[in-house]
């Protein structure tokens, strides 16, 4: 099996030419910042890509690459400009991806996927297309860690319109002004940033942009984005403002973090999607062991406390023991009432 950097590899190749022939001489850097990589990652796919093509592997086979100084440009792209001609189950297999797809937040233009499932839709005749996806509401946990519907409606509808205002921003160069859930420290601020780009990364959308509050550049996932709104006074990117690196993955290592063990029951597996886990095992009676990251112990107690019997804390003991404590006064308090 391929692993997931292989995997974003492979997606990425596979885009890498629509993309430079719809750019000719675009510079590397750019190119690199619009792929979400490194510009020494983005020379290895292109030195990859030089030597991809059809059957036959001849000069007009393979792509071709015309590099000048630190800009690339497609002279020969070995047909892949030329539509694709899909099978009925590979076409079935697209509809439901893209169909999938206008439920992440974060996406690109919605109207131009509806546009591309109608085409294929077209193309494949009514009576081949497969039954609409049912996507149920999403749920996103309270404060004390319980899932809780927000509102009446759909989180992605909530996503749908922050991303609006987002890419509202982007173009017009406006600040945003928004508030932010932080899941690691518990906490809803508001702050305002200058927008950079909207990535979608693990199939989840979010805004890389200059925090000023932080002073830095900072990652705000679009479902936890609470409020977002467009600014009057035009966006001001210091020279510190550079896209992150996320070649080696979203989230790294933190030395200053706290890190726990945690094997969730089925009913609390739903902590793995929201919460950023590492090294996710699954064990007997779909039970998952994963490894969490926290910035504050409390917080993570309270979380564990939340899930009732859904969580358990395997490792370190001591966050073993504060659970217990925290448990059993609570307990105490509940029979002393």
């Amino acid at each position: 099996m391929s692993s997931p950097a292989q995997s974003s590899r492979l997606t990425r190749m596979l885009s890498l030419v629509p993309y430079l022939l719809a750019r000719p001489g675009v510079r590397v850097a750019e190119a690199a910042a619009d792929f979400g990589v490194s510009e020494k990652q983005l020379w290895r796919d292109l030195e990859l890509l030089w030597m991809c093509g059809l059957p036959g592997y001849g000069p007009g086979d393979l792509v071709d690459l015309s590099f000048s100084e630190d800009t690339v440009t497609v002279t020969e792209d070995a047909g892949m400009r030329r539509p694709l001609r899909l099978t009925t189950a590979e076409a079935t297999a697209l509809l439901v991806a893209l169909r999938a797809l206008l439920e992440v937040p974060g996406m690109v233009d919605g109207e131009v996927v509806r546009r591309a499932v109608a085409k294929i839709e077209s193309a494949v005749g009514a009576a081949e297309a497969p039954a609409p996806v049912a996507v149920g509401l999403a749920v996103r946990p309270s404060l004390a860690g319980d899932p809780v519907r927000v509102a009446e409606e759909p989180l992605g509808d909530q996503v749908e319109r922050t991303t609006a205002v987002v890419r509202e921003a982007l173009d017009g160069e406006r600040a945003l002004r928004i508030k932010y859930y932080t899941a690691s420290r518990d906490v809803v601020s508001e702050r305002v940033v200058d927008p950079m780009r909207l990535l979608l990364v693990e199939g989840r959308g979010y805004l890389e942009a200059w925090c000023r509050s932080a002073k830095a550049v900072r990652l705000f996932r679009l479902d936890r984005v609470d409020e977002a709104t467009r600014l009057e006074e035009r966006r001001t990117l210091p020279r510190a403002a550079r896209p992150a690196d996320l070649s080696a993955g979203l989230f790294r290592p933190d030395p200053t973090q706290g890190e726990a063990t945690l094997l969730l029951e089925p009913e609390g597996r739903w902590v793995a999607e929201y919460y950023p886990v590492e090294d996710p095992v699954e064990r007997d009676g779909g039970r998952l062991e994963v490894r969490m990251r926290f910035t504050d112990e409390a917080w993570l107690v309270r979380l564990v406390l939340g899930l009732g019997g859904s969580a358990r804390v395997l490792h370190p003991e001591p966050l073993r023991a504060a659970v217990a404590e925290r448990a059993e006064a609570a307990l105490n308090g509940l029979a002393g009432g």
